[in-house]
């Protein structure tokens, strides 16, 4: 068999896992041994069996590539996890973590391994241990067996756990107000959901595994065990005492507000996210399954397993707010939470505001910049586009209505109505939480009565104060506070009989909520920041009642429904409710007026405000939100399996290069057998970021590559041009070393064949007249810019502004363009916009023209060239890769040359190759000139090793070579 099989998981209910190992070359070593597994296998043996899946906690596979003598064979796979194995064959050893095939393909090069891109797959379910004689697979090489599953990753599993008085044991439930479980709504009924959380409750070492079994079978779900020391360091400690504060805009200015950054508590978060991770894979098929992560408790998880599965369907949805960039900065570990939530393929936030700072934040602090299409923001990072989705979560309409109906609310609602005895009613629930502006509304509502004094006796704020989530000093102050202004209030404004503040600081069961929903003339959210506040949507719909609730309040069912708002502008739901009174929580007059405009408007203004509320709440609900989550996830992970994959970066620095598949890296040994058989060429070479690094200060050639320039253009087969967009006068000082180099600067403006030749400018174009107009805009540009700056050129004008800030900057270069566009309409030239930078330039002026004079006169001369090598690094060289592969195309040409177009990094191209850097340009330039024929004097200094210079060269070239022979992984 001379392929390779991918194989996927057994349902996540079957804690058996099936390890198949096929036609084994070689010898067999297993360290840890399954049960059930024989070990060692003999040579062609095929071995199908079963181990438990708890006993799979690793799996490594260390191999070697058969030398080209050795029969076709197989190699050998795990189902899931497993023991580490090797196999050992017969050269240098090579290491892989993987535990699918998938990353060992997409890493296999086609010149070493003859091995399918879209293997047959085996079958997902086996049903009887035996010899696998022959699979059969679907033909583009996934599972046979095809059922979605969305697996849901949070902080903690929607379920109520409590011990059974009598058995002792552990007995679970749905948490029917679970987000994560209201959310399958949104799903079709063939898709099956994983849950993969911590329980609300500590479980015994001894009894985890066999709830993990029953939670597994019985509610799909799967727990993880964290120990209680790990879990207060990652929970209370990084996640509440560090994350939260900070994305909620509070920085720990000194010990008494807030807690400094701490590296232990950092690494128990990426700690705990790795535990989550493996978890996920434990039970997910990674080539059908889509992960769901929620929440900023996980926000480096992504990185895990887009390490271990490069096309891992992943989406991350943020349900707290994003603090802005001068905020976020601040983290110390501000990097590698980004890059975690870039290794998604979906990240969501309920507000664009909230978007608007994370897209600042890649772009300030990574460098990347996004751009809308057809409705959707992307940023590509390393080739994968990252998508952004805006959407308020919504709420569970079913749920609320079946507790409007409960005979317990409705007996609820009107032992309110008595104790209230027809006073209006002001509802707030909060957490206790200094962030929820508990103590602002109180102010509010207190200089309301000051200020309206015959709402005394008339008018009620209840206040419902939910449990706090998390402990700290900050959660002390703010009830302690909140107890001396409602006591103050009471004091000052109550009389016998009246309370102008109820507060209710206890538990409270759901139905008794929705009764206060229900009788509340007005609902106030005061937060001074929140994520996604929900209290104003489940207002709306209880407002809207239902039979027995309009039974219970005594008012007729076809009767208008009311209701008034009054949010802050800081939390997730205010863009939506563009009907709710919307206030500053910080401005305590502009709060209390607004909570007397909510009780003295008209009923038939509220009437409106609440139907056009009800509308959206009614169908922006939680399943619409699920349902339109998960629509995009898929959208933005269809074109997975179109592109190759690479990973590269260590640790949290991981991330994926995604490229097309005909995409690949320029082997030295490739290109210099093709330079050797071929006897006339023409080779094109940008200038900064190609033999000159782009970060380089100095722009002058080293020695090296002068002595490398030197060697290539004195063989009498080379045609060599350096193309820049630099100034003639810059490339005429750098490259006067060279003096058979052919030069085109300016974009190709002019063009010099040689040192000894004239410059030679662009027939088509000589009216420079519109750089007076240009010059003036540009200034005022520059001026209004700090940080950007101005180059002249002879044939155009560059304004830069790399310099400038990055969200200023790019915001000026699009006024600059659509300005300067404007005013050049009716002229010869043409404005550009590259990477920092906005140019104008004439008409007709492109390094594709200069490639297409070039290789057109060596054709005119009765030279056309067999061999075409063009390498550049940005978007003006994208058109001499283009322009070659047209101008060689043309009928008139005798034949095609073999032709290199290679870009300068691995980033998407019209190019067919890439090289690293500047560095694997001149090992690339420096091969070819070993190679070249008649072997200049100078070459023997190369190899014959006489100083240190030399023998480094010699130890480059050695390692290039073994670099070549492994180019495929």
């Amino acid at each position: 068999m001379r392929r390779m099989d991918k194989v996927g998981s057994t349902p996540s209910s079957n804690p058996w896992i099936w390890i198949w190992m096929c036609h084994v070359i070689g010898t067999c070593e297993d360290q840890e041994t399954p049960k059930g597994l024989s070990a060692p296998l003999s040579v062609g043996e095929s071995i199908f069996t079963t181990v438990r899946r708890r006993e799979l906690t690793h799996f490594r596979l260390r191999y070697r590539f058969p030398p080209a003598s050795t029969p076709p064979c197989s190699w050998v796979f795990l189902l899931d996890t497993g023991p580490p194995v090797s196999l050992k064959l017969l050269l240098p050893v090579m290491e892989l973590e993987s535990r699918s095939c998938a990353n060992f393909l997409e890493l296999a090069s086609g010149d070493l391994l003859d091995i399918p891109q879209t293997p047959r797959a085996l079958p997902r379910v086996m049903t009887a241990p035996g010899i696998i004689s022959e699979l059969d697979g679907d033909s583009d090489g996934t599972s046979s067996v095809r059922r979605e599953r969305q697996i849901i990753v949070a902080n903690m599993l929607p379920l109520h756990a409590q011990r059974d008085a009598e058995t002792a044991k552990w007995c679970f439930s749905w948490d029917e107000d679970s987000l994560l479980l209201q959310l399958k709504d949104g799903f079709s009924l063939e898709t099956e959901v994983v849950y993969v959380g911590s329980l609300k409750v500590e479980v015994d070492a001894s009894e985890q595994e066999e709830i993990a079994q029953k939670l597994l079978e019985n509610f799909n779900c799967v727990p993880t065990f964290l120990p209680r020391e790990l879990y207060e360091k990652f929970y209370h400690g990084f996640c509440k005492q560090q994350l939260w504060p900070l994305f909620h805009y509070m920085l720990p200015m000194c010990s008494d507000h807030g807690d400094r950054f701490d590296r232990l508590l950092w690494q128990a978060y990426v700690s705990v996210n790795k535990i989550f991770a493996d978890k996920v894979m434990e039970v997910m098929n990674p080539e059908d399954d889509y992960v769901w992560v929620n929440d900023y408790h996980f926000m480096v998880l992504p990185t895990f397993l887009r390490k271990r599965y490069n096309r891992v369907k992943l989406g991350f949805f943020l349900h707290s707010p994003f603090p802005s960039s001068e905020i976020y900065r601040t983290l110390p570990v501000r990097d590698e939470i980004l890059k975690g939530l870039l290794n998604c393929d979906l990240i969501g936030f309920h507000t664009f505001d909230y978007a608007r700072h994370f897209l600042s934040c890649c772009s300030r602090m990574l460098g990347l910049n996004y751009e809308s299409k057809r409705g959707y923001i992307g940023l590509d990072y390393f080739g994968r586009i990252v998508y952004i989705k805006i959407l308020p979560v919504g709420i569970h309409m079913g749920r609320l209505q079946s507790v409007l109906n409960l005979p317990s609310t409705s007996v609820k609602v009107r032992e309110i109505q008595d104790q209230l005895k027809g006073k209006k009613v002001i509802l707030g629930i909060d957490d206790m939480d200094i962030f929820k502006g508990i103590s602002l509304k109180l102010l509010a509502f207190e200089q309301l009565l000051q200020r309206y004094p015959d709402l005394k006796g008339e008018l009620v704020l209840i206040q419902i104060v939910n449990p706090a989530r998390s402990s700290g000093k900050d959660v002390q102050e703010a009830k302690r506070e909140t107890y001396l202004t409602s006591g103050r209030i009471n004091d000052v404004y109550g009389s016998p009989g009246y309370q102008p503040v109820i507060l209710i600081d206890r538990p409270v069961a759901r139905y008794e909520k929705t009764a206060y929903y229900a009788l509340a003339e007005c609902c106030i959210v005061n937060a001074v920041r929140d994520g996604m506040n929900l209290v104003p949507y489940k207002y709306i719909v209880c407002r809207q009642g239902s039979p027995r609730m309009d039974k219970a309040l005594g008012i007729k069912i076809d009767s208008p429904r009311t209701s008034m708002l009054v949010v802050s502008e800081f939390i997730g739901c205010s863009p939506s409710l563009s009907g709710a009174i919307r206030v500053n929580p910080w401005d305590i007059d502009s709060v209390a007026e607004a909570m007397n405009l909510a009780i003295t408007m008209p009923d038939s203004e509220k009437r409106l405000r609440h139907e056009k509320h009800y509308r959206y709440v009614s169908s922006h609900d939680v399943a619409y939100w699920a349902r339109s989550f998960v629509n995009d996830l898929e959208r933005a992970c269809k074109d997975h399996y179109r592109k190759r994959c690479w990973g590269i970066g260590l640790g949290l620095g991981f991330r994926v290069v995604s490229l097309s598949p005909n995409f690949r890296k320029l082997s030295i040994e490739h290109i210099v057998s093709a330079y050797k058989r071929t006897n006339t060429r023409a080779i094109f070479l940008d200038y900064d970021g190609t033999v000159v690094p782009q970060s380089s200060i100095v722009k002058s050639l080293s020695p090296e590559v002068i002595t490398v320039l030197n060697i290539l253009c004195d063989d009498p087969k080379n045609t060599i041009f350096i193309v820049s967009g630099r100034g003639r006068s810059s490339l005429i000082k750098w490259l006067a070393p060279c003096e058979k180099l052919g030069i085109a600067a300016e974009h190709g403006f002019f063009i010099k064949w040689n040192k000894n030749t004239d410059w030679e400018s662009s027939p088509l174009t000589t009216d420079l007249e519109w750089k007076q107009i240009v010059e003036p805009v540009m200034i005022s540009y520059r001026d209004a810019t700090d940080g950007s700056n101005i180059e002249s050129k002879e044939s155009g004008l560059v304004w830069h502004h790399q310099d400038a800030d990055p969200d200023f900057g790019s915001c000026q270069a699009k006024e600059l363009l659509d300005h300067l566009e404007s005013v050049l309409s009716n002229e010869p030239a043409v404005v550009n916009r590259g990477h920092q930078i906005v140019e104008v330039k004439p008409q007709g002026v492109s390094k594709g023209l200069v490639a297409e004079k070039v290789i057109s006169t060596m054709v005119r001369n009765g030279n056309p060239p067999d061999f075409v090598m063009c390498i550049g690094d940005d978007r003006s060289d994208e058109d001499m890769f283009e322009s070659i592969s047209s101008t060689v195309s043309r009928p008139s040409f005798p034949v095609a040359p073999e032709i290199f177009a290679c870009t300068v990094g691995k980033k998407p191209s019209k190019a067919k190759y890439y090289l690293d850097d500047s560095a694997d340009v001149v090992r690339l330039l420096r091969g070819l000139a070993n190679a070249s024929s008649p072997k200049p004097a100078c070459v023997a200094h190369f190899q014959e090793g006489g100083s240190a210079f030399s023998i480094l060269i010699q130890l480059m070239n050695l390692l290039d070579g073994r670099r070549v022979e492994g180019q495929g992984l």
